[in-house]
């Protein structure tokens, strides 16, 4: 066993206190998840790392189950863009991320004034205490649909505001007073990507996409439905080039994912799946050889 040691949305700005509080709140919750887990549980010993290690950026393993080396930070704020829950230090990924993050705000649909950009991965990859499954190897970010607003979010704002969900109540539709044309083209314009592996999406947003498209329907191939995912999207890119240990998904079915496939999220079985049993900590030993020594390395100076 290895040792391891006033936004316009209705929405009253964060006073800074409130925001402390907040961040204070989850830190003290991902703690406590921590101080329960074994100590060579890849949760624990991945999300108690605060900074990368030196050297080139590798993404190791799958999405799911890996780790990365030489993690690039976003910014927290540029021209068109500003990091979420920055307390979270989950801004973290491929360089190829952050670059496919700035292009994208460089070249945003008319309509949509800037992103607010969610979790990324941490300083060295691997399983989250809290919040996903995923966003592993450096290749996976969650984009708010909650447009940036005109004045610049304080550091309490970008701690406590809340997301936005566009979806309706009974989640069989997006709601129409939240939707407007402008998700679509945001959507659309992530999902033509050239890097682009997938996207996640709620299965009321896919229908709503599905029903506004037009006859140019090949982009919606990458447009998956996924539980949750109301109040954000989720973008994961393909392994990078030169990536030998980065393992890729087996890219979508062909077609645009609106009949039958679509249909079964709206179903009793999809909408209250049963509960599986619980699952044992993943540990450090069950991911790729390659994450131990990256959770040991130095840290970047």
């Amino acid at each position: 066993m290895l040792a391891f040691a006033g936004l316009a949305l209705g929405v009253a700005a964060a006073s800074p206190a409130h925001a402390q509080d907040v961040a204070a709140s989850e830190a003290a919750q991902r703690a406590a998840l921590i101080a329960a887990l074994p100590a060579d549980a890849a949760k624990r010993v991945f999300g108690m790392i605060a900074k990368p290690n030196a050297g080139p950026p590798r993404s190791i393993g799958g999405y799911a189950k890996g780790c990365i080396g030489g993690a690039a930070p976003l910014p927290q704020e540029g021209l068109n863009w500003q990091a979420m829950r920055p307390a979270r230090n989950r801004a973290w990924g491929q360089p190829a991320l952050i670059a496919a993050i700035e292009h994208l705000a460089a070249s945003l649909p008319e309509g949509w004034p800037g992103l607010l950009i969610g979790d990324m991965g941490q300083p060295r990859g691997g399983p989250m205490v809290t919040g996903h499954a995923s966003h592993q190897i450096g290749l996976d970010a969650d984009i708010w649909l909650t447009p940036m607003p005109a004045g610049r979010l304080s550091l309490a704002e970008r701690e406590n505001l809340p997301a936005r969900s566009v979806v309706a109540a009974g989640g069989n539709d997006v709601d129409q007073a939240a939707w407007g044309p402008q998700y679509r083209k945001l959507i659309e314009a992530v999902a033509r990507l050239p890097d682009l592996a997938r996207m996640f999406v709620n299965p009321a947003i896919k229908r709503a996409l599905c029903r506004e498209a037009g006859t140019d329907r090949d982009w919606l191939r990458k447009v998956r439905p996924w539980w949750g995912h109301d109040d954000h999207f989720h973008m994961r890119l393909a392994c990078p080039p030169g990536q030998p240990l980065c393992q890729d998904q087996d890219p979508p079915p062909p077609g645009d994912g609106c009949g039958k496939e679509l249909d079964w999220w709206f179903t009793e079985e999809a909408k209250h799946p049963k509960p599986g049993p619980p699952e044992k900590p993943l540990l450090v030993s069950q991911l790729p050889p390659e994450c131990a020594a990256v959770a040991v390395a130095p840290p970047a100076q």
